[in-house]
């Protein structure tokens, strides 16, 4: 005669499949979520930039020369340093007409007819693939594809 066995729960076979199973879907997802979050905090960095860019036009439209605006936290300054949520930091290019993104940078420095602005990723941010994204007095942004 056979007994029927009532089953009132799982086995540990069961368990260790189902926890192989989201191990396996976490390593896939983690990376994926990670890159998607840095990704959408690129916009605090663009939104950082087109204003100290805005601010340094009304500069320009006041004094003629882009020479002598500063980036900083003091009431003269333009621009702060840092993006509104701190992902960022922002300086003036040392070279603002090297077609590479982002030379040195510094927090005075424009010339009196140039800028280039740099925001480079600090914090969390500071793994993103896009290592620094720049905007200059024509518009031009850098890196030209994927980041912008």
């Amino acid at each position: 005669m056979l007994h029927k066995r009532n089953s009132l729960g799982f086995t540990l076979i069961e368990l260790m499949v189902v926890v192989a199973i989201l191990g396996i879907l976490l390593a896939i997802v983690a990376p994926a979520y990670s890159e998607y979050v840095k990704k959408a905090r690129r916009s605090d960095a663009k939104s950082a930039l087109m204003s100290a860019s805005q601010a340094m036009e009304r500069f320009y439209t006041e004094n003629a020369t882009y020479n002598g605006a500063t980036l900083g936290s003091g009431a003269t300054d333009i621009a702060k340093t840092s993006s509104v949520d701190g992902y960022y930091s922002l300086a003036f290019d040392s070279t603002p007409t090297a077609a590479t993104a982002c030379a040195a940078t510094v927090t005075t420095n424009p010339s009196a007819s140039s800028y280039r602005l740099c925001a480079t990723p600090t914090g969390s941010q500071s793994g993103d693939t896009c290592t620094a994204m720049s905007m200059s007095q024509t518009g031009a942004k850098l890196p030209a594809t994927g980041c912008w």
